[in-house]
């Protein structure tokens, strides 16, 4: 985007930028750890701007930056999703992304987290990262002065909430009183899905094995933030949940770095695969979520994922959009 009369290199926004006022969701500078860094006029801006920019794709508009902001992008764990989203869209909005594997840095084996963050600070724009561990993305938060952005962590995923939010309220028109029923084991998506659908007046019904349900400590988070806490819930039933839902949410059995479990939790979980048994049980008017990759035939079968009520694909092309609008916010015009 071109330069303002001054000539001192800002940025003047386009109708696009302007879509959400920056000044009043004071996001620029912040890390993005949890949701809940973020409050309901802030996710809801997240969401707008995300909005106007899917909606901008492809017409020609103008880049946001002209090459002068850069985002390390830190991967621990293998992507596609994550990598490709963000990559794409730290170009599209004008910016040098970098890919950093595990061979490059080795966080805390090579270098200590605190180091890598201090070094990366004084080089570019913000980082994101791709970690086992959430404690070292609020390290590196710690030990520098740009914004952290994590894209996934044992405990986490709040760029894929963003892309799931924005998701149901284009299908359903809202996100007040919307009903998500999630179906599975209590994980790092589950948590984020929560505390943004708290955020923003939904509820959840969580329905999860004994032993591996949502942690505690991150329901009673959300419970705080929701207009009515009992909007958050956990069941062990799976029929329970869906009855009468809005959204039906299922992930992997086994995630990342609990391969070693895999068979074990197939047993577990077995009961709790959606099929289009337990989409009768919701309705036809219910749409079905899958943060992927999926393990067909094992959460879901084919007949729903790749089935009419299915928005997995509406949720991975809008990890673009959400992802950008994050990037824009977080790092400024």
């Amino acid at each position: 985007m071109g330069q303002d009369s001054t000539n001192e290199g800002r940025t003047t926004p386009s109708p696009t930028w302007a879509a959400v006022r920056y000044d009043s969701l004071e996001l620029r500078g912040r890390s993005l750890i949890s949701i809940a860094d973020l409050d309901a006029h802030q996710v809801t801006g997240v969401l707008d701007l995300a909005a106007a920019l899917k909606g901008a794709r492809g017409t020609g508009a103008a880049p946001l930056w002209n090459g002068t902001r850069s985002l390390a992008m830190i991967f621990e764990k293998p992507s596609l999703r994550t990598r490709v989203t963000f990559e794409l869209g730290m170009r599209e909005l004008g910016g040098i992304p970098i890919v950093l594997g595990p061979t490059e840095i080795g966080l805390g084996k090579r270098e200590s987290v605190a180091d890598v963050a201090r070094n990366l600070g004084r080089w570019v724009s913000a980082i994101m990262a791709r970690v086992y561990d959430h404690s070292a993305l609020v390290e590196m938060r710690d030990n520098c002065a740009i914004p952290v952005i994590n894209a996934l962590s044992d405990v986490e995923h709040p760029c894929q909430t963003l892309a799931d939010l924005l998701t149901i309220r284009e299908r359903l028109g809202r996100l007040d009183g919307v009903r998500i029923a999630w179906v599975g084991d209590g994980n790092n998506v589950a948590h984020s899905l929560m505390l943004g659908a708290a955020l923003t007046g939904a509820s959840v019904i969580a329905a999860c094995p004994t032993g591996y349900e949502p942690d505690a400590a991150i329901v009673e988070k959300a419970r705080s933030l929701a207009h009515d806490p009992g909007a958050i819930r956990v069941t062990g039933n799976p029929y329970e949940a869906v009855a009468d839902a809005d959204v039906v949410y299922t992930d992997v059995w086994a995630s990342m770095g609990q391969e070693a479990e895999a068979s074990q939790r197939k047993a577990v979980f077995a009961p709790y695969q959606v099929n289009a048994d337990l989409m009768r049980r919701a309705g036809a008017r219910a749409i079905f979520l899958h943060c992927l990759p999926a393990h067909r035939g094992e959460e879901v079968t084919d007949e729903v994922l790749d089935g009419p009520q299915s928005a997995a694909l509406d949720q991975a092309e809008n990890r673009l959009h959400a992802q950008k609008a994050v990037l824009a916010l977080l790092i400024g015009p």
